[in-house]
Protein backbone atom coordinates (compact mmCIF):
# COMPACT_ATOMS: atom_id res chain seq x y z
CA UNK A 1 0.00 0.00 0.00
CA UNK A 2 1.29 3.47 -0.84
CA UNK A 3 0.11 6.62 0.92
CA UNK A 4 0.93 10.22 -0.03
CA UNK A 5 1.37 12.45 2.99
CA UNK A 6 2.47 15.85 4.21
CA UNK A 7 5.88 15.31 5.80
CA UNK A 8 5.16 18.03 8.39
CA UNK A 9 2.37 15.93 9.94
CA UNK A 10 4.53 13.90 12.34
CA UNK A 11 1.58 12.19 14.04
CA UNK A 12 0.32 10.78 10.78
CA UNK A 13 3.82 9.84 9.75
CA UNK A 14 4.56 7.97 12.94
CA UNK A 15 1.25 6.17 12.75
CA UNK A 16 1.86 5.00 9.21
CA UNK A 17 5.41 3.94 9.98
CA UNK A 18 4.14 1.96 12.93
CA UNK A 19 1.84 0.07 10.55
CA UNK A 20 4.82 -0.57 8.26
CA UNK A 21 3.20 1.21 5.31
CA UNK A 22 5.49 2.56 2.61
CA UNK A 23 5.62 6.34 2.68
CA UNK A 24 6.33 8.47 -0.32
CA UNK A 25 6.34 12.26 -0.41
CA UNK A 26 4.23 13.55 -3.24
CA UNK A 27 7.12 15.58 -4.67
CA UNK A 28 9.25 12.44 -4.78
CA UNK A 29 6.82 10.50 -6.99
CA UNK A 30 8.34 9.86 -10.41
CA UNK A 31 6.12 8.86 -13.30
CA UNK A 32 7.34 5.99 -15.47
CA UNK A 33 6.56 4.84 -18.98
CA UNK A 34 3.23 3.04 -18.66
CA UNK A 35 4.29 0.18 -20.95
CA UNK A 36 7.45 -1.30 -22.43
CA UNK A 37 7.26 0.00 -26.01
CA UNK A 38 8.62 -2.60 -28.38
CA UNK A 39 7.61 -0.92 -31.62
CA UNK A 40 6.26 2.50 -32.50
CA UNK A 41 4.36 3.61 -35.61
CA UNK A 42 3.20 7.14 -36.36
CA UNK A 43 0.39 7.95 -38.78
CA UNK A 44 -0.52 11.06 -40.79
CA UNK A 45 -4.30 11.01 -40.47
CA UNK A 46 -5.62 14.54 -39.89
CA UNK A 47 -6.92 15.92 -43.18
CA UNK A 48 -6.57 19.55 -42.09
CA UNK A 49 -2.95 19.02 -41.02
CA UNK A 50 -2.02 17.12 -44.17
CA UNK A 51 -3.71 19.77 -46.33
CA UNK A 52 -1.95 22.64 -44.55
CA UNK A 53 1.48 21.02 -44.86
CA UNK A 54 0.82 20.19 -48.52
CA UNK A 55 -0.10 23.78 -49.26
CA UNK A 56 3.16 25.00 -47.74
CA UNK A 57 5.58 22.60 -49.37
CA UNK A 58 3.79 21.65 -52.61
CA UNK A 59 1.16 22.97 -55.03
CA UNK A 60 -1.69 24.47 -52.93
CA UNK A 61 -4.19 23.17 -55.48
CA UNK A 62 -2.91 19.62 -54.97
CA UNK A 63 -2.04 19.70 -51.29
CA UNK A 64 -2.86 16.05 -50.59
CA UNK A 65 -0.78 13.32 -52.21
CA UNK A 66 -2.79 11.03 -54.53
CA UNK A 67 -2.76 8.15 -52.03
CA UNK A 68 -3.80 10.13 -48.94
CA UNK A 69 -7.56 9.47 -49.09
CA UNK A 70 -7.01 5.81 -49.95
CA UNK A 71 -4.65 4.63 -47.18
CA UNK A 72 -3.81 5.73 -43.62
CA UNK A 73 -0.27 6.94 -44.36
CA UNK A 74 2.27 6.07 -41.66
CA UNK A 75 5.95 5.45 -40.91
CA UNK A 76 7.86 3.31 -38.42
CA UNK A 77 9.41 5.44 -35.67
CA UNK A 78 12.06 4.88 -33.03
CA UNK A 79 10.77 3.32 -29.78
CA UNK A 80 14.02 3.88 -27.84
CA UNK A 81 13.55 7.66 -27.78
CA UNK A 82 9.91 7.66 -26.61
CA UNK A 83 10.06 9.13 -23.09
CA UNK A 84 7.49 9.77 -20.38
CA UNK A 85 6.10 13.21 -19.56
CA UNK A 86 8.49 15.39 -17.57
CA UNK A 87 11.68 14.61 -19.49
CA UNK A 88 14.13 16.97 -21.16
CA UNK A 89 15.95 16.53 -24.45
CA UNK A 90 18.55 18.42 -26.46
CA UNK A 91 17.91 20.26 -29.70
CA UNK A 92 18.80 17.78 -32.46
CA UNK A 93 21.53 18.27 -35.02
CA UNK A 94 21.68 17.12 -38.62
CA UNK A 95 21.82 18.12 -42.26
CA UNK A 96 19.67 20.96 -43.59
CA UNK A 97 19.59 22.66 -46.95
CA UNK A 98 18.81 26.38 -46.67
CA UNK A 99 16.63 27.75 -49.46
CA UNK A 100 19.45 29.93 -50.78
CA UNK A 101 22.13 27.21 -50.61
CA UNK A 102 23.25 24.80 -53.30
CA UNK A 103 24.62 22.19 -50.86
CA UNK A 104 23.45 21.06 -47.41
CA UNK A 105 24.93 22.30 -44.14
CA UNK A 106 25.31 20.55 -40.78
CA UNK A 107 24.28 21.99 -37.41
CA UNK A 108 21.56 22.31 -34.79
CA UNK A 109 17.98 22.25 -36.02
CA UNK A 110 16.59 25.77 -36.41
CA UNK A 111 12.92 24.83 -36.88
CA UNK A 112 12.11 22.60 -33.88
CA UNK A 113 8.38 21.86 -33.75
CA UNK A 114 5.86 20.02 -31.59
CA UNK A 115 3.13 17.75 -32.92
CA UNK A 116 -0.14 17.65 -30.99
CA UNK A 117 -1.15 13.98 -31.04
CA UNK A 118 -2.71 11.08 -29.22
CA UNK A 119 -1.56 7.47 -29.42
CA UNK A 120 -3.10 4.08 -28.80
CA UNK A 121 -1.50 1.06 -27.16
CA UNK A 122 -1.82 -2.53 -28.39
CA UNK A 123 -3.21 -4.90 -25.75
CA UNK A 124 -3.09 -8.27 -27.54
CA UNK A 125 -0.52 -10.04 -29.71
CA UNK A 126 -1.01 -11.34 -33.23
CA UNK A 127 1.04 -13.82 -35.23
CA UNK A 128 2.90 -13.04 -38.44
CA UNK A 129 0.51 -13.50 -41.33
CA UNK A 130 -2.55 -12.51 -39.31
CA UNK A 131 -4.61 -9.41 -40.11
CA UNK A 132 -6.88 -7.40 -37.82
CA UNK A 133 -10.18 -6.26 -39.30
CA UNK A 134 -11.79 -2.91 -38.54
CA UNK A 135 -14.60 -4.90 -36.93
CA UNK A 136 -12.24 -6.62 -34.47
CA UNK A 137 -9.69 -3.81 -34.04
CA UNK A 138 -11.12 -2.58 -30.73
CA UNK A 139 -10.34 -5.98 -29.20
CA UNK A 140 -6.64 -5.23 -29.77
CA UNK A 141 -6.60 -1.57 -28.63
CA UNK A 142 -6.00 -1.40 -24.87
CA UNK A 143 -6.28 2.36 -24.50
CA UNK A 144 -5.04 5.81 -25.43
CA UNK A 145 -2.64 8.47 -24.15
CA UNK A 146 -1.38 11.91 -25.11
CA UNK A 147 1.58 12.08 -27.47
CA UNK A 148 4.02 14.65 -28.85
CA UNK A 149 6.06 13.48 -31.83
CA UNK A 150 8.67 16.26 -31.90
CA UNK A 151 9.88 17.24 -35.36
CA UNK A 152 12.92 19.01 -36.76
CA UNK A 153 11.27 20.64 -39.77
CA UNK A 154 14.43 21.83 -41.54
CA UNK A 155 16.09 18.42 -41.23
CA UNK A 156 12.82 16.78 -42.31
CA UNK A 157 12.45 18.91 -45.45
CA UNK A 158 15.89 17.85 -46.67
CA UNK A 159 15.68 14.14 -45.82
CA UNK A 160 12.07 13.03 -46.30
CA UNK A 161 12.39 12.23 -50.03
CA UNK A 162 12.43 9.37 -50.93
CA UNK A 163 11.92 7.30 -47.75
CA UNK A 164 10.30 9.72 -45.28
CA UNK A 165 11.35 11.01 -41.84
CA UNK A 166 14.54 9.75 -40.16
CA UNK A 167 16.76 12.04 -38.06
CA UNK A 168 14.02 14.67 -38.04
CA UNK A 169 11.84 12.40 -35.86
CA UNK A 170 13.93 9.82 -34.03
CA UNK A 171 15.54 12.13 -31.45
CA UNK A 172 12.57 12.41 -29.04
CA UNK A 173 8.87 11.66 -28.59
CA UNK A 174 6.84 12.27 -25.42
CA UNK A 175 3.93 10.29 -23.95
CA UNK A 176 1.68 10.96 -20.99
CA UNK A 177 2.01 8.42 -18.14
CA UNK A 178 -1.68 7.46 -17.95
CA UNK A 179 -3.35 5.06 -20.40
CA UNK A 180 -7.10 5.68 -20.63
CA UNK A 181 -8.79 2.40 -21.52
CA UNK A 182 -10.97 2.14 -24.58
CA UNK A 183 -13.91 1.13 -22.37
CA UNK A 184 -13.67 4.42 -20.46
CA UNK A 185 -13.82 6.31 -23.76
CA UNK A 186 -16.88 4.58 -25.22
CA UNK A 187 -19.37 7.24 -24.00
CA UNK A 188 -17.48 9.86 -26.02
CA UNK A 189 -17.71 8.18 -29.43
CA UNK A 190 -18.80 10.48 -32.25
CA UNK A 191 -19.23 10.39 -36.01
CA UNK A 192 -16.21 10.65 -38.25
CA UNK A 193 -15.66 12.25 -41.63
CA UNK A 194 -17.49 11.08 -44.72
CA UNK A 195 -14.66 9.38 -46.59
CA UNK A 196 -14.67 10.16 -50.30
CA UNK A 197 -13.67 8.45 -52.48
CA UNK A 198 -15.01 5.26 -50.94
CA UNK A 199 -12.31 3.24 -49.20
CA UNK A 200 -11.44 -0.34 -50.08
CA UNK A 201 -13.50 -3.04 -48.29
CA UNK A 202 -10.82 -3.88 -45.69
CA UNK A 203 -10.93 -0.25 -44.47
CA UNK A 204 -14.71 0.03 -44.28
CA UNK A 205 -16.28 0.24 -40.81
CA UNK A 206 -19.67 0.76 -39.20
CA UNK A 207 -20.79 2.88 -36.24
CA UNK A 208 -19.28 5.96 -34.60
CA UNK A 209 -15.53 5.43 -34.32
CA UNK A 210 -14.16 8.93 -33.77
CA UNK A 211 -13.80 10.29 -30.24
CA UNK A 212 -14.57 13.69 -28.73
CA UNK A 213 -11.24 14.28 -26.95
CA UNK A 214 -10.56 17.94 -26.23
CA UNK A 215 -6.89 18.91 -26.56
CA UNK A 216 -4.86 21.97 -25.55
CA UNK A 217 -1.19 22.82 -25.97
CA UNK A 218 0.87 25.31 -23.95
CA UNK A 219 4.32 26.84 -24.47
CA UNK A 220 6.16 28.02 -21.35
CA UNK A 221 9.41 29.98 -21.73
CA UNK A 222 11.99 29.49 -18.98
CA UNK A 223 11.16 31.53 -15.83
CA UNK A 224 7.83 32.59 -17.31
CA UNK A 225 4.20 31.49 -17.42
CA UNK A 226 2.63 29.10 -19.93
CA UNK A 227 0.60 30.37 -22.89
CA UNK A 228 -2.08 28.30 -24.56
CA UNK A 229 -1.24 28.45 -28.25
CA UNK A 230 -3.78 26.03 -29.69
CA UNK A 231 -6.80 23.85 -29.04
CA UNK A 232 -7.87 20.86 -31.08
CA UNK A 233 -9.94 17.70 -30.87
CA UNK A 234 -9.41 14.07 -31.77
CA UNK A 235 -12.75 14.12 -33.63
CA UNK A 236 -10.93 15.90 -36.49
CA UNK A 237 -9.16 12.66 -37.43
CA UNK A 238 -10.00 11.54 -40.98
CA UNK A 239 -8.72 7.99 -40.47
CA UNK A 240 -9.84 6.12 -37.32
CA UNK A 241 -7.72 3.99 -35.01
CA UNK A 242 -9.57 0.93 -36.31
CA UNK A 243 -8.65 1.77 -39.90
CA UNK A 244 -5.06 2.51 -38.93
CA UNK A 245 -4.69 -0.87 -37.23
CA UNK A 246 -6.43 -2.73 -40.06
CA UNK A 247 -4.12 -1.15 -42.61
CA UNK A 248 -1.04 -1.73 -40.44
CA UNK A 249 -1.73 -5.48 -40.33
CA UNK A 250 -3.42 -6.15 -43.68
CA UNK A 251 -0.10 -7.38 -45.10
CA UNK A 252 0.39 -9.85 -42.21
CA UNK A 253 2.50 -7.59 -40.00
CA UNK A 254 2.24 -8.85 -36.41
CA UNK A 255 1.69 -6.55 -33.42
CA UNK A 256 2.71 -7.07 -29.80
CA UNK A 257 1.39 -5.94 -26.44
CA UNK A 258 2.76 -2.45 -25.72
CA UNK A 259 3.21 -1.41 -29.34
CA UNK A 260 2.51 2.32 -29.71
CA UNK A 261 0.55 3.83 -32.60
CA UNK A 262 0.63 7.63 -32.94
CA UNK A 263 -2.34 9.42 -34.48
CA UNK A 264 -0.30 11.96 -36.38
CA UNK A 265 -0.68 15.69 -35.78
CA UNK A 266 -4.31 16.57 -35.01
CA UNK A 267 -5.40 19.86 -36.58
CA UNK A 268 -8.89 21.28 -36.90
CA UNK A 269 -10.29 23.53 -39.64
CA UNK A 270 -9.86 26.78 -37.67
CA UNK A 271 -6.35 28.34 -37.44
CA UNK A 272 -6.60 28.26 -33.63
CA UNK A 273 -6.91 24.47 -33.91
CA UNK A 274 -3.72 23.85 -35.87
CA UNK A 275 -1.60 21.24 -34.06
CA UNK A 276 1.95 22.33 -34.91
CA UNK A 277 4.05 25.48 -35.03
CA UNK A 278 4.62 24.81 -38.73
CA UNK A 279 0.91 25.56 -39.20
CA UNK A 280 0.30 28.08 -36.41
CA UNK A 281 3.13 30.34 -37.62
CA UNK A 282 2.61 29.27 -41.24
CA UNK A 283 6.20 28.16 -41.70
CA UNK A 284 7.48 31.09 -39.63
CA UNK A 285 5.74 33.88 -41.56
CA UNK A 286 3.18 34.61 -38.80
CA UNK A 287 4.89 34.59 -35.38
CA UNK A 288 2.80 33.58 -32.36
CA UNK A 289 2.80 36.08 -29.48
CA UNK A 290 3.06 34.61 -25.97
CA UNK A 291 1.60 36.11 -22.80
CA UNK A 292 5.00 37.39 -21.64
CA UNK A 293 5.35 39.47 -24.84
CA UNK A 294 7.85 37.18 -26.56
CA UNK A 295 7.17 35.67 -29.98
CA UNK A 296 7.62 32.20 -31.39
CA UNK A 297 7.94 30.96 -34.94
CA UNK A 298 9.13 27.58 -33.70
CA UNK A 299 10.23 26.23 -30.29
CA UNK A 300 13.10 28.04 -28.53
CA UNK A 301 15.76 26.51 -26.29
CA UNK A 302 14.51 26.03 -22.69
CA UNK A 303 10.85 26.20 -23.73
CA UNK A 304 8.56 23.68 -22.05
CA UNK A 305 5.66 22.30 -24.10
CA UNK A 306 2.64 20.71 -22.41
CA UNK A 307 -0.33 18.91 -23.94
CA UNK A 308 -3.52 18.45 -21.93
CA UNK A 309 -6.54 16.39 -22.90
CA UNK A 310 -9.90 15.30 -21.55
CA UNK A 311 -13.37 14.05 -22.50
CA UNK A 312 -16.49 15.62 -21.01
CA UNK A 313 -20.16 14.83 -21.49
CA UNK A 314 -23.34 14.89 -19.37
CA UNK A 315 -21.43 15.80 -16.22
CA UNK A 316 -18.86 13.02 -16.74
CA UNK A 317 -15.21 13.89 -17.27
CA UNK A 318 -12.31 11.60 -18.14
CA UNK A 319 -8.85 13.17 -18.00
CA UNK A 320 -5.64 12.15 -19.76
CA UNK A 321 -3.24 14.06 -17.49
CA UNK A 322 -0.36 15.97 -19.05
CA UNK A 323 2.29 15.31 -21.69
CA UNK A 324 5.22 17.64 -20.96
CA UNK A 325 8.83 18.01 -22.11
CA UNK A 326 11.49 20.72 -22.11
CA UNK A 327 13.84 21.52 -24.98
CA UNK A 328 17.47 22.07 -23.97
CA UNK A 329 20.17 23.66 -26.17
CA UNK A 330 21.99 21.44 -28.65
CA UNK A 331 24.56 19.16 -27.03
Amino acid sequence: MIELFDSTNSELKNNLEHQKIILIKQNDVKMLLPVHIGDYTDFYSSIDHATNIGKMIRDPENALMPNWKHIPVGYHGRASSVKVSGHTFHRPKGQQKPADATVPVYGPCKLLDFELETAFVIGKNTEMGDSISTKNADDYIFGMLLFNDWSARDIQTWEYVPLGPFLSKNFASTVSPWIVTLEALEPFRTKGYVQEPKVLPYLEYTGDKNLDIKLELFIQPENSTPTKVCTSNYKYMYWTMEQQLAHHTVNGCNVNVGDLMGSGTISGPDPSEFGSMMELSWKGTKPIKLDDGSERKFINDNDTVTIKGWCEKDGMRVGFGECTAKLLPAN
